[in-house]
């Protein structure tokens, strides 16, 4: 579980990784970070697991992934199966400012940012648009200052926001219409978020989706890549520093608000999922 600074976005508020070859780095791990990410995938099969849900994701999907929201992405690579992914990265308060000339973009990025409901996972064959801007941005972006680039890279968001405005409304649409039922390793997840501030009962959690325990635990590891006591952690370690940023309470009231009542222990834990201890990690943002 990593919490991230993503890219220093305190710094310089809208990043842009285009067209980037992960094929041979690519690592899997459960974070979550500041700002708001889009990430577009140009090759590639994997899936995403994002708010107890599990998506498969592939050439031509792009992935919304809110400000701190706990996600994993996996892909199996090889060199006959390479991972190619664009990545978009912005805090959100900054593109609202350069969208106030444009009332319907700026209702998109609000429905995109708090929009519990809607599936993160977009899939259209439109959304490839997006692929030509990434050209066009490369080529115009080059040799600019801080604040040509910040503008130029405002602009480029603007394009991919008006590219899905009309995937994103349609989605709206089906989502109202929608009677899927979760999956029950998605149950399990849901589980965790509801009672992730509670000592953790296996038997409990079993109970609740009428399987055995052995049973759970080898069905999330099987669908999901790792084990309970794994996401367990990261949803805790998530909240932990949502709080650490958004709230007053003190870091031992934190920890015991997540289920870590040994305040030792959550430092400790906490330290070795993100790097840092709680107390550095409330003085980024102070």
């Amino acid at each position: 579980m990593k919490i991230l600074n993503y890219l220093k976005l305190n710094q310089h508020p809208i990043q842009l990784r285009l067209e980037q070859n992960r094929t041979e780095t690519f690592t899997e791990v459960y974070h979550a970070h500041q700002g708001m990410e889009l990430l577009y995938v140009h090759k590639g099969i994997g899936k995403a697991i994002i708010d107890q849900q599990l998506f498969h994701i592939d050439e031509g999907t792009l992935v919304i992934i809110k400000p701190y929201q706990l996600h994993h992405i996996q892909f199996s690579t090889s060199p006959s199966q390479p991972y190619i992914r664009s990545l978009f990265v912005f805090e959100p308060a900054i593109l609202e400012e350069f969208l106030s000339p444009f009332p319907s973009l700026y209702e998109l990025l609000q429905s995109m940012c708090y929009n519990k409901k809607m599936n993160p996972v977009l899939k259209d064959e439109k959304l490839l648009e997006i692929e030509n801007f990434i050209k066009l941005f490369e080529r115009i972006a080059a040799e600019k200052s801080p604040a040509e680039l910040l503008e130029q890279q405002a602009l480029f968001m603007i394009a991919v926001l008006s590219i899905i405005k009309p995937i994103w409304n349609e989605a709206i649409n089906v989502i109202k219409n929608s009677s899927i039922q979760p999956s029950t390793v998605e149950l399990i997840m849901r589980w965790i978020d509801e009672n992730y501030m509670d000592p953790f009962e296996l038997n409990a959690l079993a109970k609740s989706v009428h399987l055995s325990p052995v049973h759970v635990s080898s069905l999330f590891r099987k669908h999901v890549g790792s084990s309970i006591t794994d996401y367990l952690t990261a949803r805790r370690i998530r909240e932990a520093s949502w709080l650490l940023k958004t709230s007053s309470l003190s870091v031992k009231e934190i920890g015991e608000s997540v289920g870590l009542t040994n305040f030792s222990y959550f430092c400790q834990l906490f330290k070795k999922n993100v790097g840092v201890s709680p107390h550095q990690f409330r003085k980024l943002f102070s």
